[in-house]
This record gives structure tokens, C-alpha cells and sequence, in this order.
């Protein structure tokens, strides 16, 4: 059995199965509501039942609501199930500086060695704590002294359970260095977050170019997911620029993304192609090849993810390519040897 709901003052709908919250649903179908607990304890969650009713696990309200909260029709969706057809109002979620950041502490669940210098860890917040965030933003991880290092978030949020992050071996690094050497499964970590203006506008009709640099290949994972799970249509065209064969270090997933979505494409260049490579592909500047396919960017979205420096020449000969600055969109990162990488 699933129930209707319909959002106010957005329009929007949406399906909510039998057992399952409103907040779970609207992140399943790609709407974003504001939420922050998901326990029911800080009422970020909360909006108002203005038609049909709720019902609460245990047939009990949560914490954070009040009796008369509910004796207004207020309801916390994190935690409410449909127990009718609904029309609620709420807050839906459009830009990236309508979440404010948090400071949460989480623990490494799982780490992968992804290619000889990148790792994939996976962070868990502790119980029903989630972090909301918008693909392609990105957190801190908190380090003793007051100092920080930023790294990009890999996930959408759909798929939230877990934050992902890519974390490339940076010679003189001390917090790379840790990742690689020394942490372990289970290791606990805290982070701040999320930051950025690196994010999918999906108002937009235009088609979409994304751009990455190396481990900038994070930011775009999770708003490409984040584009195919809401279903965006666009034509979107992926250039990943690397040094050589090695360093694509997820190559797998854009070919399957490509395979699987007609509106996809996936053009990788290797700038340093070494002889066992056996290179037949692109090879020179990730932005040129960009600008060898689409000499004239006036009609685009260009979306860019790298070290600075790429970014930097990129937005240049973009520019003067047609591109209009307000549809360039940028997430450029640097590197410290003391004690770490800056982001991603």
C-alpha cells in the first residue's frame, strides 16, 4: 500500500509506502526537505499536516514535538508515515546555502585502495544523525590544532547511509599520509560541514559539461548520481583528465554510466600517457579536449572540478569560447604538505 503526498508550496508530489517516513521518501524521489536528526529530536523536520493524518512508530510522537505542535498540525517527517493521503506544508531545499553546517564526529567504516595513490573512505555519522547536504559540496574533516582539510563528498544524497570520500597520497602530507599509513577501520574521526556552491542546478534546460582534474572526479560522481536518480534528462558529456592509465582510478563506473544512459558521455585524456599504458585515447589538456568537441559553449552548463590551476586556465579559454560566466561552475581545490590536502 503507498500514499500520495502532495507538497505545499511547491506542488510537487510524491509516493510514500506503507511504513516509511516522509523524509525518506522525498530523499528516494529527489526532494529535498530539511532534516538534520532523523530521530526526531531537533524538529528541522518539521512542517504542517494540512490535510489527512499521521501516524508515529510506537503510536507516539517524537521528542521534539510538543503537544501543541500537535494539536496545530505540526508533524516532524523525518519521523511521520501517511496514514491517509496528505497534503503538507514544508520547506523544500533549492540552494546550497539553505543548509547550515554541522559539526558531527563519525567513524571510518570501510577503506578501499582504489589505485596506487587514491583510497575511498567511507564515514558513518553516529545513530540516526545524517548529514543533508547537496551533491558535489563538500566537508572538514576537524584536525587537533584547530586545523581542517576539506575533501569533497563522492555520494548523493539519496544515498546518505555513508559519506564518500576520495583521499589521493600526498607527498609531505601528514593527514594523507595517516590515511595510507596508519588509519584503520573504525577509526573516529569529526567533521564540519556541508560548504560549497558546487552543486547541480537543475532549473536549468541547458545541456551539461562536466570537467575533472584527478581526484575531482569526487564532486562529479555524486552530481551525476544525483542527475540520474531525479531523473534529469539533459545531455551531459564527462571529461576526466589524468596523468596516465593508472590514475583512473574508478574508469569502470563513467563506461557503465555511459552504457546505461543515452544522455550520457564519457571522454577520458591522459596529459602523461606512460609506454605500458599502450595509450590509443585523448591525451593533452582535459579543457582543450572539452573545447576540440564544443568550440562554442554559449548554450552550456560547464561544470569544473580540479586543481586550481586546471580551473583556472579552463574558465579562460572557456570564456573566450562563448561560455557565460554565470553558467560556469567551479570547484577548485589545493594541496598543503603541512599537514595535508586542503580539498579533495
Amino acid at each position: 500500500m503507498s500514499y500520495k503526498v502532495t507538497l505545499r508550496p511547491s506542488g510537487h508530489t510524491l509516493t510514500v509506502n506503507e511504513g516509511e517516513s516522509v523524509l525518506d521518501a522525498a530523499l528516494r524521489q529527489g526532494l529535498m526537505i530539511p532534516y538534520s536528526c532523523r530521530g526526531g529530536t531537533c524538529a528541522s523536520c518539521m512542517g504542517q499536516v494540512l490535510e489527512g493524518r499521521v501516524r508515529y512508530p510506537g503510536e507516539k510522537p517524537p521528542p521534539a514535538l510538543s503537544e501543541d505542535d500537535v494539536a496545530a498540525g505540526r508533524a516532524l517527517f523525518c519521523q511521520a508515515r501517511p496514514a491517509s493521503d496528505l497534503v503538507i506544508q514544508v520547506r523544500e531545499v533549492r540552494e546550497a546555502s539553505e543548509i547550515p553546517p554541522r559539526k558531527l564526529p563519525c567513524r571510518v567504516v570501510k577503506i578501499e585502495d582504489l589505485s596506487h595513490d587514491v583510497r575511498r573512505l567511507y564515514l558513518k555519522t553516529p545513530g540516526s544523525e545524517r548529514l543533508q547536504f547537496m551533491a558535489g559540496q563538500y566537508i572538514d574533516i576537524l584536525l587537533p590544532g584547530g586545523k581542517r582539510r576539506g575533501f569533497s563528498l563522492a555520494n548523493a544524497p539519496h544515498d546518505d547511509e555513508f559519506l564518500e570520500l576520495h583521499v589521493r597520497l600526498v607527498p609531505g602530507g601528514q593527514f594523507t599520509r595517516f590515511v595510507f599509513e596508519e588509519m584503520k577501520e573504525g577509526a573516529l574521526l569529526r567533521l564540519e560541514g556541508p560548504f560549497g556552491q558546487f552543486y547541480l542546478r537543475e532549473k536549468s534546460d541547458r545541456p551539461i559539461l562536466m570537467m575533472a582534474g584527478g581526484t575531482g572526479f569526487a564532486p562529479i560522481k555524486g552530481i551525476v548520481e544525483h542527475a540520474f536518480h531525479i531523473g534529469d534528462e539533459r545531455p551531459m558529456h564527462f571529461f576526466w583528465g589524468v596523468r596516465a592509465k593508472r590514475d583512473l582510478y574508478l574508469d569502470q563506473l563513467p563506461r557503465e554510466w555511459a552504457a546505461r544512459h543515452p544522455n550520457f558521455r564519457y571522454t577520458s585524456v591522459l596529459s602523461e600517457p606512460m609506454p605500458e599504458d599502450h595509450w590509443d585515447g585523448r591525451t593533452g589538456m582535459v579543457h582543450e579536449a572539452l573545447l576540440a568537441d564544443y568550440p562554442d559553449l554559449s548554450g552550456y552548463d560547464v561544470y569544473m572540478s580540479g586543481p586550481p590551476a586546471m580551473v583556472v586556465a579552463a574558465r579562460d579559454a572557456f570564456l573566450a569560447h562563448g561560455a557565460r560566466p554565470e553558467q560556469l561552475y567551479s570547484d577548485s581545490f589545493d594541496f598543503s604538505v603541512d599537514p595535508g590536502t586542503a580539498k579533495p
